[in-house]
């Protein structure tokens, strides 16, 4: 019998605060969970996340940030960075939770439970940074995941495919000096957070283990899928992941107004199924993939069931 795609959700995802009007407000869980509910395949098994652990942030992020986002967290709804990044009551609880979605996640794909499991989680991660939060993002979870994954389960080579409309900066930091991750992102250039130019490939032991493929505004399913073709698969291939990760944003949908790409369902289903091939030929299946962006709440319900039913083996 095949083994099952695993959901991890939970609607406490929906406890950090947001600003009235915030883009990533908490209906991104609270209208998208019931939609789920009743669309998708049975054979999609839900699983409740184990709460993380400080230690598991400790793996990427300074003490000091740790500390500030929790002591933000005792207050009221503040702003902890220069533009829109937001912490109130509930929220280091919330990104704590988050991180221990994507370990869940991973240790039922680890211990051959599962073929392979999406973390449906807010708040987003990529933007983190080892010292800072930004961009909606509080602590970077797929890095954490990353090093979840090497830490605990022993893999070594570990692939992180970012398709999220922005450039997944703070994952990259995090990871350029490091050549036991192959770290790919597709983004929308120019655009936030202004980083994740083609010739940012990595620095010292970890020189071009990054690969960043910036795309042109109005780019959309075709335009992807060259990439896919040309960049992403034989990169993801040379590399042969021991264990894959996938930044799954959403707002580079046509009906998401944070930018100005086009893609559709049907290509972020598409991109889904390349890289579960990428898992099966290198990794027995092993991929685990985690919410980032994604704003425009129909199109964000569509794309999650598109993806998820992509990921679904049977």
């Amino acid at each position: 019998m095949p083994l099952p795609t695993i959901l991890v959700a939970h609607p406490d995802f929906a406890r950090h605060p947001t600003p009235r009007g915030h883009p990533e407000s908490p209906e991104r869980i609270t209208a998208t969970l019931p939609r789920l509910r009743s669309s998708l395949p049975k054979t999609i098994r839900w699983f409740d996340p184990r709460m993380g652990e400080s230690d598991l942030l400790r793996s990427v992020h300074a003490e000091a940030h740790i500390r500030r986002v929790k002591e933000a967290s005792q207050n009221g709804l503040i702003i902890l960075d220069q533009g829109d990044t937001f912490a109130g009551p509930h929220s280091f609880d919330t990104a704590l939770l988050a991180v221990g979605a994507a370990a869940t996640a991973i240790d039922q794909v680890a211990s051959g439970e599962a073929a392979n499991a999406f973390a449906l989680v807010r708040p987003p991660g990529h933007h983190a940074r080892p010292n800072a939060p930004m961009g909606f993002c509080l602590f970077n979870t797929i890095a954490i995941a990353a090093r979840y994954a090497q830490g605990k389960h022993g893999y070594r080579r570990i692939l992180i495919v970012d398709w999220d409309l922005h450039h997944g900066n703070g994952t990259q930091e995090i990871f350029e000096e490091d050549a036991s991750v192959l770290f790919i992102s597709l983004h929308e250039h120019p655009l936030y957070p202004g980083t994740g130019d083609a010739s940012e490939r990595g620095k010292g032991a970890g020189e071009g283990f990054t690969l960043n493929l910036p795309m042109k505004p109005g780019s959309g399913d075709a335009e992807y899928r060259t990439a896919f073709e040309e960049k992403v698969l034989p990169a993801a291939d040379a590399f042969q992941p021991d264990f894959v990760l996938v930044s799954a944003g959403f707002d580079a949908h046509r009906d998401d107004s944070l930018g100005h790409l086009l893609l559709s369902e049907d290509g972020f289903a598409e991109m889904t199924t390349l890289l579960r091939g990428v898992a099966e030929r290198h990794c027995h299946g092993k991929l685990v993939s985690v919410l980032e962006g994604g704003y425009q709440l129909d199109a964000l319900a569509r794309c999650l069931h598109a993806h998820l039913c992509a990921l679904e083996t049977r």
